[in-house]
């Protein structure tokens, strides 16, 4: 907050600081719930989606290949896992390919994979809200930005989690019944093929995803944040 030199921003900054901070929970209670030792200023909001420049366009040739054929794979490592993929979009592609599935790599900065067939797109980037509603399932990280786009999209899940809130997402999103995890040391092309069989044939995955994705829908995470702070604020 920014004060200036000016005796009502004084007063509403003194009256501010005598009250009970607001902790805003900025995530949807499908993955957690108030809990006994939580303070009772934590208002859980909905999950505060972003999906960059959502006036950007998708990539025409993108949009081409997805209008082309059945719903793909999709493999992404978000904002923070793709710097160091390591062999995640090489394994991916070869587990596509024996899958006989369409997939859709989002590779960021990270090399383009050899001799992949037309079946596999590959791009830099594009906007999860567009992509991850036309995918049969999504592999990931485990990011809660990455999950909770695949959430409100009510598509199955892969996760592979490399660190911090990620192994917790992952088991919650598996408690959920809408993912499997695999260990990163042990994500190869015939281990993916094995979980995403069990994902795609296993239509307790999808009909979870789906009763989710209509809670998840129903929240407004923004709102409820903006109307919390304004709260604050005036009273």
């Amino acid at each position: 907050m920014i004060i200036k030199e000016n005796s009502r921003f004084k007063l509403k900054f003194s009256t501010l600081c005598t009250k009970e901070p607001l902790i805003l929970a900025l995530f949807s209670s499908v993955v957690g719930t108030p809990q006994p030792d939580w303070p009772p200023n934590v208002v859980t909001t909905g999950f505060t989606f972003y999906d960059g420049n959502t006036e950007q366009p998708i990539n025409p040739e993108l949009q081409t290949f997805l209008d082309s054929g059945a719903p793909p794979l999709v493999f992404t490592l978000g904002t923070s896992g793709v710097n160091a993929a390591g062999n995640f979009y090489t394994e991916s592609a070869r587990a596509a390919i024996k899958l006989n599935r369409r997939a859709v790599l989002l590779i960021g900065k990270n090399p383009l994979p050899e001799n992949l067939p037309d079946s596999i797109f590959v791009c830099d980037y594009a906007p999860y809200s567009a992509i991850f509603l036309r995918a049969c399932a999504i592999v990931h990280q485990g990011g809660i930005g990455t999950t909770s786009q695949a959430l409100r999209a009510g598509r199955p899940m892969l996760v592979m989690p490399y660190n911090n809130d990620q192994p917790d997402n992952a088991a919650r999103l598996e408690r959920l019944g809408v993912s499997r995890t695999i260990p990163r040391n042990q994500y190869k092309s015939s281990r993916v093929v094995k979980e995403l069989l069990i994902l795609l044939e296993d239509k307790r995955y999808s009909a979870n995803a789906a009763e989710v994705r209509q809670l998840v829908q129903a929240e407004d995470g923004i709102n409820v944040a903006c109307d919390a702070i304004e709260k604050l604020l005036t009273n």
